[in-house]
């Protein structure tokens, strides 16, 4: 379905899978080659069945595929599981481990390294299938001899020196005993950007001036706090590792209070620990902007899987109605835009604004084009000097006050977070004032008429006539857009998609507009009940009939994907 060359590593945590994979397309990411890749793992930290699937072409990958071209097989395991996926052939030790020709493809070859021969140590068995595939690939050997230089700067030159000797062994012995694969990767000089979803938040939040970042480890949001701690100081940015999720938002909620922009991320669990904070943070009407990464639940669940199964908890997060932002980017890219939009949002309407994205958007790695920079900043309305008689909460227009830094001299407020009346004085403690409390819901509520009009509304892609809309959200997006172009070649006009990106306020109208003109709709989604579909129908009355959902932990692959397309578009 696209032109790519597809490489499969596979071995156990700990036997370098993700470092050999990683090298790879990091080499045709400075090839002038697009990248794709994803790293299926399990949560010990050493065993357990690790899969690196990428692909990499001469145009845009979108999506992991069904199988390999090449297997680098790291132990007996992945022989065993995956040798009948690899078409062209599998790299392996053959000094350790044993392949079943049984179980090879017609006409794929079994590409048998005798490491034992080839390197001094055996735990740089995949070094020695790197260089190897450097040949089967047609890729220079110099630009990995450099890339492992880079990699291993830290260890010494002796380290450096033996990880290329290695390399270089397995190289030569591919050219010298192996036939020619006929693979040809077409590269030049171009250099393309390679990072994770996790990295396009951090550094969308650097951008975007985030002074304060707060958070408790918890996978597969962890890699934001992996890019962020070595660099906070950098950029001038207090680097806060709490002892829970509590603690992280409600330290990132009295940053955003004292004038900073700041933010937190985490995945489910940790984020049903925030939720009364939330509230708070909606209350006294201060920015933070939080990131919520999915992965399989309930409990501790799937660990280091993906799902999108937490959108009506984010939605009903905290208790009570309050104003906050839902926003769930589509693509690597669109994590770095939608992390400056959501620090705008926040400052620009003092609410919370929820991140959503999940394992697969956040850990895969993707190539993307030169991302700028010079974003634009909003800090939102600021008051001006009135003494006594500031009101920090306003009965504004559009519901937001002017706002002002704590201690700043004339500009003496209280915080609660009980109701309360403009100047921020409670209104619970005595005797509740009916009225002012009408008016003061009214006023926070009156921001998600004016954020409504901000957020982008969904935008359908492809044909308006096709004969389906497939329907999805987050990190669906890709192989949606991998569907849509897989069933409308030759100018046919089969599938259109509709990807929602603004969660919350929901772009009810538009998406009414799309789905009541469509021929046949299909829900795509990662979750058992299909949570988006029901959001749909809650805020447009659209009942969506065909869903394609998956919950097994493992995103979308393609096969099976355009298999249900495929039978929706004849039989649905």
């Amino acid at each position: 379905m696209q032109n790519t060359f597809n490489l499969w590593v596979g071995g156990a945590a700990g036997d370098g899978i993700a470092s050999c994979g990683e090298t790879f397309i990091k080499l045709c990411s400075r090839s002038g080659l697009h990248a794709y890749a994803y790293n299926s793992y399990q949560s010990v930290i050493r065993g357990g069945h690790v899969l690196f699937q990428s692909s990499v072409g001469p145009e845009k990958v979108w999506t992991q595929s069904d199988d390999c071209d090449i297997l680098i097989a790291l132990n007996q395991d992945t022989l065993d599981r995956e040798t009948k996926d690899a078409r062209k052939g599998v790299l392996f030790n053959s000094d350790r481990f044993k392949l079943n020709l049984n179980d090879l493809k017609r006409g794929a070859q079994p590409y048998g390294l005798p490491i034992s021969k080839l390197a001094t140590n055996a735990l740089m068995q995949n070094t020695v299938a790197l260089g190897a595939l450097m040949h089967l690939a047609g890729l220079p050997f110099e630009k990995l001899a450099q890339l492992l230089k880079d990699a291993f700067k830290k260890k010494g030159a002796q380290v450096q020196e033996a990880n290329v000797l290695a390399a270089k062994a397995g190289y030569d012995y591919a050219i010298q005993n192996f036939p020619d694969s006929g693979i040809v990767l077409p590269t030049d000089s171009t250099r393309r950007l390679l990072m994770t979803g996790n990295q396009a938040f951090a550094l969308g939040a650097l951008a975007a001036g985030c002074k304060f970042y707060s958070a408790y480890p918890m996978t597969p949001a962890s890699s934001i706090m992996h890019y962020l701690a070595p660099r906070a100081s950098k950029y001038g940015m207090v680097f806060k590792q709490t002892e829970d999720e509590i603690a992280a938002l409600n330290m990132a909620i009295g940053a955003g209070h004292a004038g900073v922009r700041a933010m937190t991320g985490t995945s489910g669990g940790g984020f049903s620990l925030m939720t009364e904070a939330v509230g708070l943070a909606a209350m006294i009407e201060a920015p933070v902007v939080i990131v919520e990464v999915q992965r399989g639940g309930p409990s501790t669940g799937l660990p280091t899987k993906t799902e999108q199964a937490d959108l009506f908890q984010v939605l009903g997060a905290s208790q009570g109605d309050y104003p906050k932002i839902v926003i769930a980017p589509l693509t690597v890219e669109d994590a770095f835009y939608s992390t400056v939009e959501a620090f705008n949002l926040a400052e620009k309407y003092q609410c919370p604004v929820i991140i959503m994205s999940d394992l697969l958007l956040s850990e895969h790695q993707e190539t993307v084009e030169d991302l700028n920079l010079n974003v634009p900043i909003d800090r939102g309305v600021w008051a001006k000097p009135v003494g006594e008689n500031f009101k920090r909460y306003l009965d504004a227009d559009t519901g937001v006050s002017p706002r002002a830094i704590p201690g700043q001299e004339d500009f003496v407020y209280v915080a609660g977070s009980d109701e309360h009346n403009e100047k921020g004085e409670l209104i619970s403690d005595v005797g509740t004032d009916p009225a002012m409390r009408i008016k003061m819901m009214n006023k926070r509520m009156r921001k998600l008429e004016y954020a409504a009009k901000d957020l982008k509304p969904p935008m359908l892609e492809g044909p308006k006539d096709a004969e389906l809309t497939v329907v999805g959200w987050g990190s669906s997006y890709n192989m949606m857009r991998r569907m849509m172009e897989a069933f409308n070649r030759n100018g046919q006009n089969r599938v259109n998609i509709l990807p929602i990106r603004t969660i919350w306020p929901f772009p009810w109208k538009e998406v009414s507009e799309v789905l009541y003109r469509a021929r046949k709709v299909m829900m795509m989604e990662c979750n058992f009940t299909s949570q988006m579909a029901r959001l749909i129908r809650q805020e447009t009355g659209f009942f969506i009939q065909h869903k394609w959902l998956k919950y097994d932990g493992e995103p979308f692959y393609p096969g099976t994907t355009y298999e249900k397309i495929e039978e929706v578009l004849k039989n649905g």
